[in-house]
């Protein structure tokens, strides 16, 4: 099997140590800046006689390399600067992805697909409509990502938490909808562990001071390529495309889903109450609108 990971950025090379380290699929590292993924993928590769590897991995600037790829993950994309508006970045990433989608839709069109750039949501549409490929093969990482910082911090202040009952559904974003189906959890905590992960992206980033988080986010994607070369029907949760589902139809966004060999074998709707039906209209339509903007 192969995995081309385009970006080698933090969260890109480090997404390809964890495939190489576990033996799980040859590894593309592809990156447009000379010598970047060249350089970290020699030396991921040096890591293999300690790991006890045999997992091959290349690095490169050419996206011929992409030829053959069983699954393409694409974290490459600009983070927000000072002094940059949302907007910026929503049309600046577009762009890259626009132009990455081309590449391949040209060299694995069958490929599936995992978006990490943000705005995620928004940029896995884009990727989805530009390439052509089946809704239920491109796939948003965020819910992975989202639900473990809740149960991460959750678990901090609260014993034997039910872990498949706590997860974030919705963007990828402020406005990320918290679900609470344990009842180990009280409401103080859940509220409180909600807001902290909501914020946990920007904590990271005031005390990185430079860069963000990649640790985490790397192996969330880990856990949706194996999911996926495994086909472990794994329940988890991603940035879908919607068709009905929830009433929303034509867009990306996180939801429960089963993820395997196919990509989305199925998207779990589980019962809402009023005030997650509504927050999770409200993080439909901010999506939406970061949509129209590139529309």
């Amino acid at each position: 099997m192969k995995v081309a990971i385009i970006g080698a950025g933090n969260v890109g090379a480090m997404t390809a140590s964890r495939i190489v380290d576990d033996d799980l699929a040859d590894v593309v590292l592809m990156d447009i800046v000379p010598g970047l993924a060249k350089g970290k993928a020699l030396d991921i590769s040096d890591a293999r006689p300690v790991t006890g590897s045999s997992a091959g991995i290349i690095g490169t600037e050419s996206s011929r390399d992409l030829k053959g790829s069983d699954i393409v993950v694409i974290t490459a994309g600009l983070a927000r600067k000072p002094g940059m508006s949302r907007d910026d970045l929503l049309q600046k990433n577009a762009a890259i992805l626009k132009d990455i989608s081309s590449q391949i839709k040209k060299y694995c069109g069958s490929a599936i697909v995992i978006v990490v750039t943000n705005p995620l949501d928004a940029m896995t549409y884009i990727v989805m409509k530009e390439t052509g490929i089946d809704p239920k093969k491109v796939i948003g990482m965020a819910g992975v990502l989202d639900s473990a910082r809740f149960l991460n911090i959750a678990s901090e202040k609260a014993k034997n938490v039910e872990q498949d009952k706590i997860f974030m559904m919705g963007s990828h974003g402020d406005s990320m909808v918290a679900i609470n189906r344990s009842k180990k959890l009280s409401d103080d905590i859940f509220s409180e562990s909600s807001e902290r992960a909501r914020k946990r992206g920007a904590e990271i980033v005031e005390h990185l001071k430079t860069g963000s988080a990649y640790f985490s986010p790397s192996a969330s994607v880990f856990a949706m390529v194996r999911a996926v070369l495994k086909d472990e029907q794994k329940t988890l949760c991603a940035s879908a495309y919607l068709e009905g589902q929830y009433g929303e139809n034509d867009i990306y966004i996180g939801v429960p889903v089963k993820l395997g060999a196919s990509g989305v074998k199925e998207i779990i709707e589980i019962k809402l109450s009023g005030s997650e039906k509504a927050a999770f209209r409200n993080s439909a339509q901010s999506i939406r609108e970061s949509i129209k903007k590139l529309t």
